[in-house]
């Protein structure tokens, strides 16, 4: 990094582990700014003060942020804060959070310029007119849709601290086919195509360096087969012990021409998310989801009885028209599908997005805050909406982490409905700790040991077993003192391998298949 700059191109993340791979995309298409730029990486646990004062110690003329639903709040913060101190200080706002709905926000107000849309060569041209003393008369700017083949690509700017601690972010394609109304990726239409060659070689680059961990961020990667087979079969080509790939999946679409190098792939090395979002045929055409259900519910019988891909299936609570009997209907459908995850996640409503219409007719009530989840509406009240968030919440500690892959199917082993039984017990689960955040892995294990012995009263050293081989899956070797009198002879259990081809997370669930 230079040691003062004229441009700071800087963002909050969520995590320090996500580089912001939009920044890169800026600060790659500078052209002759680009020695007079530097990119400021931050995250939502920084204090906005600290963050202004590692901005303003560059000394910059222009400082670019990137503005996100996880980052909003702390941003307009650190642009408010900009501003007094430094209001000759250019402050340019981008992203999905400030390309939609201006007029109420206020960090749009505290920002000099807004460029809405993708502002890969927007931010360029601004930057120049700015710095040869030219002011554009209006605050928002409105940025056209580029032709993927003009962009340079920002794959050289991940320095080797990203490639050893961070999710390396590549994409193929931008834009998805589909109009969910939920859904902000709905509204860039139609589907482009980054030039494959040149996608390739910068991929084989990474490769190069050391990059073990590659995250698609396409949002219809399996749309284009012709693409799709090509990247695929690029890293069958090149796989190596260590390599993970994920990509986001269209679950209805799975034809023969991708099944055939899916097959190809030792366990572990895939992760598919396919977003399901409802089962519900009269909800999903209400919302214009599109989408096959009994080619999906093919197509996921196939990875999970075929392949080692790992999946990672979406569903939503909340949407218009459908209540918790249909959710839960729904959820049942989709544990027996047998993903290896799934994410239940509460409806937001993103700004720009057409959910909207349905909100008088829906009685939908939003959160004003970000992430702006659905607070109650017409078929579940803001008790049950509560209810769901804390399930949501369990499910993610109990069933997606690995940690207990063996003893959640247990919570309905007398049941025909893991929802209603799951749910039970998220709400004996909160009743004990009035929490759903920080419980450490040894408490929850010993509550769902009590859970399922004293609630559901199963045995008691049969359940000792089940969880001891869960709860020792990772190389955990403390035995914990509540399983210590039903297990005298704990059993060896095997846990993954050193160089497992997978995040820990994926690579539990890769060791109990």
């Amino acid at each position: 990094m230079i040691s003062m700059a004229k441009i700071v191109l800087a963002t909050l993340n969520a995590k320090y582990i996500h580089a912001a791979f939009g920044l890169r995309y800026l600060l790659a298409n500078l052209g002759p700014l680009r020695s007079q730029a530097a990119i400021l990486e931050f995250d939502i646990n920084q204090r906005p003060a600290d963050i202004v004062e590692a901005i303003l110690a560059q000394q910059p003329a222009i400082v670019g942020l990137g503005v996100y639903i996880w980052n909003v709040a702390l941003s307009t913060e650190v642009v408010a804060m900009l501003k007094r101190i430094r209001p000759d200080l250019a402050v340019v706002i981008g992203g999905p959070e400030v390309s939609f709905e201006l007029e109420e926000q206020a960090i749009v107000s505290s920002a000099d310029y807004v460029i809405s849309g993708e502002a890969d060569l927007e931010f360029a041209a601004l930057c120049d007119r700015l710095l040869r003393g030219s002011r554009p008369s209006s605050k928002v700017i409105p940025s056209g849709v580029p032709e993927l083949s003009t962009l340079v690509l920002p794959y050289e700017l991940y320095n080797d601290r990203d490639i050893t601690h961070r999710v390396i972010y590549v994409e193929a394609s931008r834009g998805c086919p589909f109009t969910c109304e939920f859904c902000l990726s709905s509204l860039h239409i139609p589907v482009r195509q980054f030039p494959l060659p040149a996608l390739l070689e910068q991929l084989d680059r990474l490769l190069q360096r050391g990059v073990q961990q590659f995250k698609f961020v396409d949002r219809t990667f399996n749309l284009n087969l012709s693409v799709s087979t090509s990247i695929l079969e690029f890293f069958l080509e090149r796989y190596r012990p260590g390599l993970f790939l994920h990509f986001e999946m269209i679950p209805d679409r799975l034809p023969e021409a991708l099944r055939t190098p899916i097959q190809k792939f030792p366990p572990g090395a895939l992760q598919f998310e396919v977003g399901i979002q409802t089962f519900n045929e009269e909800v999903a055409n209400r919302i214009k989801r599109r989408q096959n259900y009994r080619k999906l519910e093919e197509n996921l019988r196939f990875l999970r009885e075929n392949t080692g891909v790992h999946i990672h299936a979406d569903l939503i609570a909340g949407l218009p028209g459908e209540n918790l009997e249909s959710f839960g209907q729904g959820f049942d459908r989709l544990v027996g599908l047998r993903p290896q995850e799934i994410q239940v996640g509460i409806l937001k409503r993103l700004r720009g997005t057409p959910i909207i219409r349905h909100d008088a007719d829906w009685q939908m009530i939003y959160s004003p805050q970000p992430p702006y989840e659905v607070l109650q509406n017409k078929l579940i009240d803001f008790a049950q909406m509560q209810r769901m968030r804390r399930f949501a919440r369990y499910w993610d500690l109990t069933a997606n982490s690995g940690n207990f892959i063996e003893s959640t199917p247990l919570l309905w082993k007398d049941s025909s409905s893991p929802f209603n039984s799951f749910s039970r017990w998220s709400d004996w689960l909160y009743a004990r700790l009035g929490r759903s955040h920080a419980i450490g892995l040894a408490n929850l294990a010993e509550r769902l040991f009590e859970y399922l012995t004293g609630e559901l009263g199963q045995d008691k050293c049969a359940v000792a077993e089940v969880l001891w081989r869960d709860y020792s899956r990772a190389g955990r070797t403390d035995r914990p003192r509540f399983l210590r009198s039903f297990l005298p002879t704990p059993p060896t259990v095997d846990s993954p391998a050193a160089d497992a081809i997978a995040p820990k997370r994926q690579a539990r669930h890769l060791a109990a298949a």
